[in-house]
This record gives structure tokens, sequence and C-alpha cells, in this order.
């Protein structure tokens, strides 16, 4: 199974498991007399709308390249990234302006059951940010790895929900809006990891240098090469799951043309075969001094 492929399936999970915890969720807090609950009923529901553009944009970044993306079409990851973190940041602000309309509105406590099911909820949410986030990692996909944080979030915003409802339920009468305050220190947290989702996409769109390892093993597998004396500059860009290489690459200053044709194709064919997760790679034949 390719990476494209392990991260459309992941994907496809995601949306599953997003869409049962968004109805529970919403069904909780409503019945249960939770705020909390539905403001995470619905961060989950932009979950999903998130994770179907997620799953778009990796459809779209597996194409192969063509006359118009010589590249290939990775760069919509960052792009879909963006437009995750928006639905993020929209939800948070739902979220914070009705949890302080409610704070200023007298309301009834929370159901004491509704803890049980934030506490299972906690317990998925957790197995599968830790699920997700290692296939991101497997496939190098930015987008995967945005949607792996929204499942960190939503676990996080389900503990605050906990807090905030067991406050609620052992002090009684006047501590009503404890709930409310676990949904707004929900929003303001949604909004961080906004930041820390958004901050490595827009480092990928804008060929950020950020890849010193990965230029190490890239140099480590040229000297295998018969022929290559050495390496002088490199350069390293993301797009999609994959990383393209401009790489200078120092031989005989004896040889001919040819040879040295010869060698920077033979040095472009090991470097992809070892490191899988190269794409293109430029090579530039620098003559020994």
């Amino acid at each position: 199974m390719t990476n494209e492929e392990k991260a459309i399936k992941t994907t496809y999970l995601s949306i599953a498991a997003n869409t049962g915890l968004a109805i529970v969720k919403g069904l909780a807090g409503f019945f249960g007399n939770s705020f909390a609950l539905i403001a995470d009923a619905i961060e989950s529901a932009t979950d999903i709308f998130s994770s179907f553009l997620v799953l778009f944009g990796l459809k779209y970044a597996s194409r192969p390249a063509d006359d118009n993306h010589p590249y290939g079409h990775g760069r919509v990851e960052p792009l879909i990234t963006f437009m995750v973190v928006g639905f993020l940041i929209t939800s948070a602000l739902v979220i914070a302006y009705q949890s302080i309309k409610n704070i200023n509105t007298p309301h009834e406590l929370p159901k004491a059951w509704t803890l049980f099911v934030l506490g299972g909820i906690i317990i998925w949410k957790e197995l599968s940010y830790r699920f997700v986030v290692k296939k991101s990692m497997e496939t190098n996909s930015s987008s995967l790895r945005a949607d792996a944080w929204h499942h960190r979030s939503d676990a996080i915003t389900s503990v605050a929900a906990f807090i905030g409802i067991s406050i609620a339920i052992l002090l009684g009468e006047g501590y009503e809006t404890a709930d409310d305050w676990a949904a707004l220190f929900a929003a303001v947290f949604i909004l961080y990891n906004s930041y820390l989702i958004f901050r490595p996409a827009l480092g990928e769109i804008m060929d950020e240098h950020v890849y010193d390892d990965f230029i190490v093993k890239i140099r480590k597998v040229s000297l295998t090469v018969e022929g290559i004396l050495d390496t002088e500059k490199c350069f390293v860009r993301k797009s999609g799951m994959k990383y393209h290489v401009d790489l200078h690459a120092i031989v005989d200053a004896t040889i001919s043309v040819k040879k040295g044709h010869e060698i920077a194709h033979v040095l472009k064919d090991t470097l992809r075969k070892e490191i899988p997760q190269i794409g293109r790679v430029l090579i530039h034949i620098e003559p020994s001094r």
C-alpha cells in the first residue's frame, strides 16, 4: 500500500469516528444539560468537514505530474491545512460566544451521567490521535498531521468539559457555569492549537529550510555512489508527501561530460531507491579542484 493510499484510508476512518462522536456528544449534551459537551459536539462536527477537506486534498495531491504541474500536485496539502485551520478558528469563536452567553444566563446543573460519556470519549480520541499521527509520520502528510491534531484537541476539550461538569456537580448550586467556563477554555485551546497546525504548513508552502537531518541522509547516501567525491549545495523542499531535492555533486574534474552525466543519473536513481520519500531530483555536477 502506497503512502497516499494509507493516508486516504486513515482519513476515511477519521470521518467515520468523528461522525459517530458528534452524534453521541450532541445527544449527551442536549439531554444531559451540558454546553461543554455540546461545544465538544460542535468541534467534532467541524472535524467531519475538515476531514473531508483533507480527503479531497490527499486525493488531489496524489495526481501525477503533468505539463502544467511538473512537480506534481502536492502543494494542495498545505492549502487544505489552511482551510482546516479556518474551520478550527470558526468553531472556537462559535463556542466562545455561546459560552460567554451561557455564563450570563442561569441554567440547570449538568447531569452526572455525562461524565461517563466524556470518559469514554477522552480515551477514544486520544487513541485516535496516536493512530492518525503515526500514519502522518509514516506518509509525511501535513494535512493528515493536522487531522491528527483535531483528535488531540478534541480529547483535551473533552477533558476540560469533564473537569467543568465535575466541579458543577460536586459543588452544586451556584457553580452551574463551571461547565460553560470549561467550554470557553476549550475554545481558547482550539485557537492556540490552530496556530500550531498553521505554522508548519506555512513553512512548507514558503519552502522554509527545516530539513537538516534529511540533508545529512542525502549526503551520506550520495557518497556511496561510485564517482561521487563529495557533495556541495543541497536544497530540499516538501510538496505533499514527497521531498524534491536540488543537489550539487562533486566528481573528478578530468572525466568526460558523458561520464559525469552517467554518474548523475546513477546518483539520482540511488537516492530515489534508498530514500523513497524523495520525488524529483536535480543533480548539478561540479568538478573537483
